[in-house]
């Protein structure tokens, strides 16, 4: 019953944020979903294990977090910066499993997931936001860096041909 609850907010998130997000919410999209297919895939061939250090799920963390990570630092907008903290928790739970091999799986499955029941409720708040600086303000930056707001003589430039 948890994971049709937690795969209904995540369903209802995901869709709110790439039909009202922007940039960065939708990037936040298309990361969940490359995440929850990852995540199939791992468990449709049986390659789920937490009886010891998951290379799989462990591979998918990093992924994650490098993933995220990279959107906080381009996204022109706070929460990608906790979300990427909560994607970088489940690494704890690797390297607690690489140096206790006592505990628990269950106790090692609710570290990689447990932080996970954050990001939709994050994700449909930021994507609110977005929609209210769109109404405040016209517009919402999405990017740190825009190609479109470098001066002339910044903007990168074909080589010429002679």
């Amino acid at each position: 019953m948890r994971i049709v609850i937690f795969a209904s907010l995540l369903l209802i998130a995901l869709i709110y944020a790439a039909w009202k997000g922007g940039g960065p919410e939708r990037t936040m999209v298309g990361i969940a979903v490359t995440i929850v297919i990852w995540d199939r895939i791992l468990v449709g061939f049986g390659l789920v294990s937490y009886d010891s250090l998951d290379i799989g799920y462990l591979s998918l963390d990093v992924f994650g977090a490098a993933a995220t990570l990279a959107l906080a630092l381009v996204a022109y907008r706070f929460w990608p910066i906790p979300v990427a903290i909560l994607h970088a928790l489940p690494l704890l739970a690797h390297l607690s499993r690489a140096a206790d091999l006592s505990i628990s799986p269950m106790v090692y499955l609710t570290m990689q997931v447990g932080s996970s029941w954050l990001l939709p409720p994050l994700l449909i708040l930021a994507t609110w936001h977005h929609q209210l600086r769109l109404k405040r303000f016209g517009s919402d930056p999405s990017w740190h860096v825009s190609w479109r707001s470098l001066p002339q003589d910044a903007a990168p430039r074909s080589p010429r041909r002679s």
